[in-house]
């Protein structure tokens, strides 16, 4: 390994985070507030959450919905009633082999949601069509949407209740900044759950 490699990659780590830091400074804060306060209002009235997401959103809305039923209630009380929609690896492939792709998500949220839950869109284009069916159905049937999106928010932008866009055309920091999602409301709300808040 020669000098110049290893700064080359010292300066390739340097750029990435740099991107990443000038991502995170441009996010629209006031949303990812309302984002939050639309998810402790979910736990404090009992409302289910259901998070959706393809490929390495998938892997996000998985680990999104551990952390908001076991990492929340280590604050001392109750999670929230969290579920990844990306998880029942049965039924994902059932709904697509006997309907359409695009109904894997839509089809759960159907049977399984109830006006006052919340869908957590979570997408880096926004144009997936499962998540756009998915939004769909949660507005027929009353469920609050929250939209964790990148590039232009696409078509999903226009359609959640909340939206929360990272501004990147990069598929690495925008699901980088997702992750960073969970955790922060996941913190957030474990504060809370012991207080009464």
């Amino acid at each position: 390994m020669t000098q110049t490699q290893t700064q080359g990659r010292l300066d390739f780590i340097e750029a990435y985070f740099r991107t990443l830091t000038d991502v995170i400074a441009l996010l629209p804060r006031a949303e990812l507030a309302k984002a939050m306060e639309v998810l402790e209002d979910a736990r404090a009235q009992g409302r289910r959450v259901f998070i959706a997401g393809n490929g390495g959103s998938a892997a996000t809305a998985s680990h999104m919905a551990n952390d908001f039923v076991k990492g929340v209630a280590k604050g001392g009380g109750a999670g929230l009633q969290a579920i990844s929609l990306a998880d029942n690896v049965a039924l994902v492939t059932a709904i697509a082999n006997d309907e359409d792709y695009r109904e894997v998500f839509a089809g759960q949220l159907d049977a399984l949601g109830r006006p006052g839950d919340v869908l957590i869109a979570i997408s880096g284009s926004g144009n997936s069509p499962n998540i756009v069916r998915a939004v769909e159905v949660a507005q027929r049937l009353g469920i609050r949407t929250i939209g964790f999106l990148g590039m232009n928010g696409g078509k999903v932008a226009t359609m959640t209740d909340v939206t929360v866009v990272v501004p990147s055309d990069d598929y690495g920091p925008i699901e980088d900044v997702h992750m960073a999602f969970d955790h922060l409301i996941t913190a957030y709300l474990r504060r809370g759950v012991g207080t009464g808040r």
